[in-house]
């Protein structure tokens, strides 16, 4: 009985001196020390994100070779560009320029309206005057409105045979018109072929004289 007691005795000593002792907790291998690879056998989801959705994604070689090339592509296409158009220029205003020439009267002639006028220097019959016309590529001058009539007035100094000529009772041009509008001065005078007096004002200055006889002349020729 005694025995019994001290044993019994005992194990209430151990368990008295056990519940005033903290009980330290089990813990496993895995959970003491973390694995310092499982961080890089699982990357973070933000590192792909920044990688492809960054602001500034790392360009490849090839991708700046394509650039570069695209940009090779625009300058080209430019320069091309600036060429067509300064050889377009070129072609406009060498158009305008032989245009210019095409309407341009030779030397020694004048040019009024859509037409050049020579006034020779040298003096005629009225038919050697409009052959020698002729062979410039014109005819005697045909006045058909008034302004040319004041137009060849005023740029003449003497009496010019003009591309009028009687036929019958007709007065007729050289280009066959029949004449409408006349500027004869006052009084008659023998002759069947027109000349232009330009001492007279531009009203009345025509004379009629004979067609042999010998003046200046004017020659028109249209452009």
């Amino acid at each position: 009985m005694e025995m019994q007691e001290i044993s019994t005795e005992g194990e209430r000593k151990k368990e008295d001196e056990g519940a005033s002792e903290p009980m330290l907790e089990a813990k496993t291998e895995e959970e003491a020390e973390p694995d310092p690879y499982s961080k890089l056998q699982n990357p973070a989801e933000d590192v792909y994100a920044e990688a492809f959705y960054g602001d500034a994604p790392v360009k490849t070689k090839a991708g700046k070779q394509a650039e570069g090339n695209t940009r090779l592509y625009r300058v080209v296409c430019l320069f091309l560009t600036i060429i067509c158009l300064v050889l377009l220029v070129v072609v406009v205003i060498l158009s305008l320029k032989r245009e210019c020439l095409c309407h341009k009267c030779a030397d020694g002639w004048l040019t009024f309206g859509q037409s050049c006028f020579f006034l020779s220097t040298t003096r005629l019959s009225w038919d050697e005057s409009q052959k020698n016309c002729s062979a410039r590529g014109g005819s005697l001058a045909v006045i058909s409105s008034p302004r040319v009539q004041r137009f060849l007035t005023k740029e003449g100094k003497f009496s010019y045979w003009i591309g009028l000529r009687q036929s019958g009772d007709t007065w007729t041009w050289v280009n066959d018109d029949s004449l409408q509008e006349s500027y004869w001065t006052e009084g008659t005078s023998a002759g069947n072929c027109g000349m232009l007096k330009s001492n007279n004002p531009p009203e009345k200055n025509w004379l009629t004289a004979q067609c042999h006889a010998y003046t200046y002349y004017i020659c028109q020729m249209q452009l």
